[in-house]
Parts: structure tokens; sequence; C-alpha cells
């Protein structure tokens, strides 16, 4: 289910916020009826970030060693290409 909250609740509810998110679900926060912001467990954003660092040290290292220059086109739909692929798995 889909936490929705408005931001207030993040100061008098505390608690409850943090007990859904240490559960692995973000909360997200609304301020005036509009998006504000996320609230996730720093394991959930760990998740989601691991692998980035490394996978910009590895382009740097490519870059460096490498002449070959990619366009914008080409680097993203090779990107599109993988997240495709691993959608029919």
């Amino acid at each position: 289910m889909i936490n929705i909250r408005p931001v207030s609740d993040l100061r008098y509810k505390f608690t409850e916020i943090e007990s859904i998110v240490k559960e692995g679900s973000p909360v997200y926060l609304t301020k005036n009826g509009y998006g504000s912001m996320v609230v996730m467990s720093i394991d959930t954003y760990s998740s989601l970030v691991d692998g980035t660092e490394d996978a910009l040290d590895e382009a740097d290292y490519y870059a460096k060693s490498s002449s070959r220059r990619m366009s914008h086109d080409e680097v993203f739909s090779g990107l599109r290409k993988q997240l495709n692929d691993k959608k029919t798995i």
C-alpha cells in the first residue's frame, strides 16, 4: 500500500512514519496537496544506490583507457535495452 502523508505528519507522527519505513515501505510526503519528498529507511536507500559509485568509477576508467566516445542516444538506448531485457526475464 502506498503511504501518502502531509509533511506535518513528519513532526507530529514521526514514530508512526518511522515504523512504516523500517518495514521497507517509503512514505510520500505532501505539502499543500502537492508531492514534496519521500522518506525511506537507510537500507532501502542504500539498495537503490548500491553499485552507482562502482559504475561511475568503471565509466571513468573506460573513458581514460579508450578513445571511443558515445553519443547521448547510444548510451540511453543501450540502457533502455538492458532495462527491457531484465523485464522479460
